[in-house]
C-alpha cells in the first residue's frame, strides 16, 4: 500500500531508476518517486524513461514539471496520457484538461497554488500564460472549490519555503480537511522541519498528505540519499502511531 495507515506518503526525486529502486525499498514503497519533464529535451524521452523506470521500479512514477514551471505543463499532459502514472503534478489552469488527457481514473492529480502573504488568500495564476499576467489572488477556499471542479485530487501548496508561512499553510490545511481535499506541502522541507509540517496537516485532519521532500535529502551528485528517506519514513510512522 502506498500510503502509510491510508493517510501519508511521501514524494521525492531520484537521479536514475537504480536510484529510484533503492528509495523504494528504504521506503517500503511509500514513496512516490518524481521523474521531471523538464530533464528531458522532449516528452518523447521521458516516456522512453518512464517505461523503463516502470518496468523496473513499479508504479510510482510522480510526472512533475520541475520547480514548478510552468512552461513544462503541456509536456507533462503529453508524458503523462502516454504513461499513465499513479501521480501527475500540475499548475492550477491546466488541471482540468490535464485530467481529460490522462486515461487512469484514480490517477493522483495535483492542483498547484502559491502563497501570497497574506494568510486565507493564494495565488492561481500559475499557469504558462496567467503566471505572466497581474496576479490572481483568491479566497483559499474558492481556489480549492475551483480545484475540485477541474475533478483534481490535491493541493499542492508550493513553494513554501519551509515554514515561513505557516500561518497561511495551517489555513490551506483547514479548509483542505473541510472539503476532503489532499494536500501537498512542497518546498523547502528539511529533516529538520519535516515532522512540524506533516503535523500540522494531520491535525487539520487533512484526509491524505503527500509532502514533497526535494534537495534537502539529495548529495552533492544529486542522489537521494536512502538513509535519509528511512529517517523520514520514521518521523511519519511515528506521528501516525504506527
Amino acid at each position: 500500500m502506498l500510503f502509510i495507515k491510508d493517510r501519508v506518503c511521501i514524494n521525492v526525486l531520484a537521479k536514475d531508476i537504480q536510484n529510484a529502486q533503492a528509495i523504494h525499498q528504504a521506503s517500503g514503497g511509500h514513496a512516490l518517486i518524481g521523474v521531471l519533464a523538464k530533464d528531458f529535451a522532449t516528452p518523447q524521452l521521458a516516456i522512453t524513461y518512464l517505461e523503463q523506470f516502470q518496468a523496473v521500479v513499479g508504479d510510482v512514477a510522480s510526472v512533475g514539471l520541475g520547480a514548478g514551471d510552468p512552461q513544462q505543463c503541456y509536456h507533462v499532459v503529453k508524458i503523462a496520457s502516454h504513461i499513465n502514472p499513479q501521480h501527475v503534478n500540475q499548475v492550477f489552469p491546466v488541471v482540468g484538461y490535464t485530467r481529460g488527457k490522462v486515461v487512469r481514473e484514480n490517477c493522483i492529480i495535483n492542483c498547484l497554488i502559491s502563497p501570497t502573504g497574506q494568510p486565507g488568500m493564494v495565488k492561481i495564476s500559475t499557469g504558462p500564460m496567467s503566471s505572466n499576467e497581474a496576479v490572481a489572488i483568491v479566497p483559499v477556499r474558492t481556489a480549492l472549490i475551483m480545484a475540485q471542479e477541474m475533478k483534481a485530487t490535491s493541493i499542492k501548496f508550493f513553494p513554501m519555503e519551509g515554514l515561513k508561512y505557516r500561518d497561511e499553510y495551517q489555513i490551506v490545511a483547514t479548509e483542505c480537511a473541510k472539503i476532503g481535499m489532499w494536500l501537498e506541502p512542497t518546498g523547502g522541507i528539511t529533516l529538520e522541519n519535516y515532522q512540524e509540517i506533516l503535523q500540522i496537516a494531520l491535525q487539520a485532519n487533512v484526509k491524505k498528505v503527500i509532502p514533497h521532500i526535494y534537495s534537502s535529502i539529495m548529495d552533492q551528485d544529486g542522489y537521494t540519499k536512502v538513509e535519509d528517506v528511512k529517517k523520514i519514513i520514521a518521523i511519519t510512522k511515528e506521528l501516525l502511531e504506527v
